[in-house]
């Protein structure tokens, strides 16, 4: 019986790869008490604290039920804090605490190691060229898959 997948194939290796460089970001991230899925919130809210549970859904792509359960599992971590909306009670809006101040340069190095490791004895050129790759790989994808995807 022949293999249906071919360990040798570029789609195969592309797996893998993005299989491993998962690994390491989620390594990288396990002394942190943050979850892969958490670094966007905290981007978000550093640009604008105070955003609704809605706002934050719709700008990182998500579904206000995965923001709901994200921000509750974030507050039980003491990143965020919730509160009332002072002009609206009905609306409950989302902040940082100092704790995630603090953790965002945790975070910053954790990913600069990994893109350290990832492109480790890449040239500039090699860096650009893969770049442009990965560039057309990602525009093929979408597409035949769509963007909604990626968000």
């Amino acid at each position: 019986m022949a293999k249906s997948i071919d360990p040798h194939s570029l789609d195969h290796l592309l797996a893998q790869v993005g299989r491993l460089h998962h690994a390491r970001v989620h390594g990288l991230l396990s002394g942190t008490g943050v979850f892969r899925g958490q670094p966007p919130v905290l981007d978000a809210l550093t640009e604008q604290d105070g955003q609704t549970h809605n706002e934050l859904a719709a700008q990182l792509h998500v579904t206000p039920a995965t923001m709901s359960r994200m921000v509750k599992r974030m507050v039980s971590a003491r990143l965020l804090v919730t509160r009332r909306d002072p002009a609206d009670k009905r609306v409950s809006r989302v902040y940082l605490t100092d704790a995630a101040r603090v953790m965002r340069a945790t975070l910053q190095q954790a990913f600069k190691t990994s893109e350290a490791d990832t492109f480790a004895d890449f040239t500039l050129e090699e860096r650009v060229l893969l770049r442009r790759f990965l560039m057309q790989i990602r525009s093929n994808l979408i597409r035949v898959v769509g963007e909604e995807v990626l968000h």
